[in-house]
């Protein structure tokens, strides 16, 4: 049994049964509240009456609102919040998987606040606030748009996004390597956010979700019903001391950045000897396969220049391994030896000085004592650590790591029910991709509209993430995964082999599947598999 707290006094779960009477006990819940019509399901359901009396032989309350599946009633409602104020707290509230017992609990929340907040500014006025307001208007924020929209053609909808561009930033790796133009992987947002979406030029300061509304920097608030929180993650350069100095000059460089992707090619194509140095930071980040696909695009071009002889390829990881799934190892390392790759693990990037050609890293000995490495180079890949934006880490949405708080299964917030979240900036156990906020969009567009409609969260996301690696140019090693590492190729192909199709699907397609499918709310392929 999974419960969902929604806040110290109310509670939602799945189907009970006796068994999980005294858990519900040590738990400290006074009263539950069954939401399902009797013999909903007459081979799975236990009956109520049967409940009731075990609950009571525990000292618990059992009362019965019968809801049916997507057709709450304003009666229902009332009748919940009598009981729910007339009877003893904390309560826990059930049904099938849960959805109903948390979404009655949203309607009668609202319909509190409705009535508590008549005299809120008109700026945030309930009949004034969006149907639903995105924040972010990166991959997830213009998919998730243009998919409710497909879905509900009369939502109101509003996009917050403090910038006029919009980036297809899983090229940038190969724009460092040469195979791809800069240009092409930058538009208007405005030019391709759904028509009938309001785009607010904007930065969010602060949320204010028990008022179902936030504030931008410039003292704007915005009310919403519904809020959708994806606005990606922050490149934290500024936590590598020297960095933000020295990064786009003395062949310092990263693809992590629109611009200095294209330094990358600059450095790489110029570079016939010395040392060559590939960085990658604590997890979590963007794409954790980018930094060495910089590192293997590089040693490609340098082998067919008859130069890599001449060049020390090094690779200072700060976690522990090349690669978080192990069944793709195995033909990464045969690169590695190919190009005669050095790989330093549990090596963390501290330091730079640019002028001097000396970088630092810190690692931990056998007796776990700190230690410095100093490290000069000839030329620097740099992948910065990455962290939530500040004004998710200063909210009530995030978690204890600061990243936003949500279901990895329906993408809804644990504490806010009509709250969804999806992209980088979650803290789902999944890789941070745009192929991952792809399979998301489709989860968090189907189950937004089923607790709009007070219906079942049905739809679960699989963790499905993807890391096209660019092993070399015209070769691509595939890596499609999810939760626990569990394999999901798209293609019933053997994943770890490194494959030409996979080069032009990266190269080729995969581009022109963002801007003319994903963009535009055509969810070709993203179902989640079946669990």
């Amino acid at each position: 049994m999974q419960i969902s707290k929604i806040n110290d006094l109310y509670s939602a779960t799945g189907q009970i049964d006796i068994n999980d009477l005294d858990q519900i006990n040590e738990n400290g819940f006074k009263t539950i509240i069954c939401f399902r019509p009797e013999d909903e399901d007459k081979e799975n359901q236990p009956k109520q009456e049967l409940l009731k009396k075990e609950a009571k032989k525990r000292g618990i309350g059992f009362i019965s609102i019968p809801v049916i599946p997507g057709q709450m009633t304003d009666e229902n409602i009332t009748k919940f919040s009598q009981e729910f104020s007339q009877n003893a707290q904390p309560v826990l509230g059930y049904c099938r998987s849960g959805g109903r017992a948390k979404s009655i609990y949203l309607a009668y929340e609202q319909r509190q606040k409705n009535q508590s907040h008549a005299d809120v500014t008109s700026a945030c006025n309930w009949s004034d606030a969006f149907d639903v307001v995105v924040v972010g208007g990166g991959a997830s924020g213009v998919a998730i748009t243009a998919s409710l929209l497909k879905r509900r053609k009369a939502l109101r909808i509003a996009v917050i996004d403090p910038t006029d561009e919009h980036y297809y930033q899983p090229a940038w790796t190969l724009v460092g390597g040469g195979s791809y133009d800069a240009q092409k992987t930058v538009k208007s947002l405005k030019k391709i956010l759904h028509k009938k979406a309001t785009l607010i030029k904007g930065a969010v300061k602060t949320f204010n979700p028990d008022s179902n509304n936030l504030t931008l920097e410039n003292g704007d608030q915005i009310a919403y019903h519904q809020l959708v929180v994806c606005p990606g993650l922050r490149l934290a350069w500024e936590k590598v001391e020297g960095l933000k100095e020295t990064l786009g000059k003395n062949n310092v460089s990263s693809n992590y950045d629109f611009h200095h992707s294209q330094y990358t090619w600059e450095c790489v194509k110029n570079l016939k000897k010395g040392a060559a140095i590939f960085t990658q930071p604590p997890m979590p980040i963007k794409c954790a396969g980018a930094p060495q696909k910089a590192m293997y695009l590089s040693a490609n071009h340098w082998e067919k220049q008859n130069v890599l002889s001449d060049i020390n390829v090094q690779f200072f990881n700060a976690g522990p391994v090349l690669f978080g799934v192990a069944d793709f190892v195995p033909p990464l390392m045969e690169y590695v030896k190919r190009y005669n790759a050095n790989l330093n693990f549990n090596h963390k990037l501290t330091k730079i000085d640019g002028n001097k050609k000396i970088a630092w890293f810190e690692f931990k000995d056998q007796n776990d004592k700190v230690n410095i490495k100093e490290v000069k180079f000839d030329f620097i890949h740099v992948v910065p650590p990455q962290e939530a934006p500040e004004f998710i880490r200063n909210s009530t949405l995030c978690d204890d790591a600061g990243w936003l708080d949500v279901d990895q299964l329906t993408l809804q917030h644990k504490k806010y029910p009509n709250i969804f979240g999806l992209g980088d900036v979650i803290n789902s156990p999944n890789a941070k991709t745009a192929a991952a906020a792809r399979k998301q969009v489709f989860v968090v567009a189907e189950n937004l509209i089923a607790a709009k409609e007070l219906r079942e969260l049905d739809v679960k996301y699989d963790g499905y993430g993807a890391c096209p690696l660019t092993v070399e140019k015209g070769k691509v090693v595939l890596a499609e995964f999810g939760f626990g590492g569990k394999l999901l190729p798209t293609f019933p192909l053997h994943p770890p082999v490194a494959r030409r199709s996979s080069w032009y699907m990266k190269q080729l397609l995969m581009p022109w599947l963002y801007w003319n499918l994903m963009q535009k709310g055509i969810e070709w392929l993203a179902k989640p598999s079946k669990r």
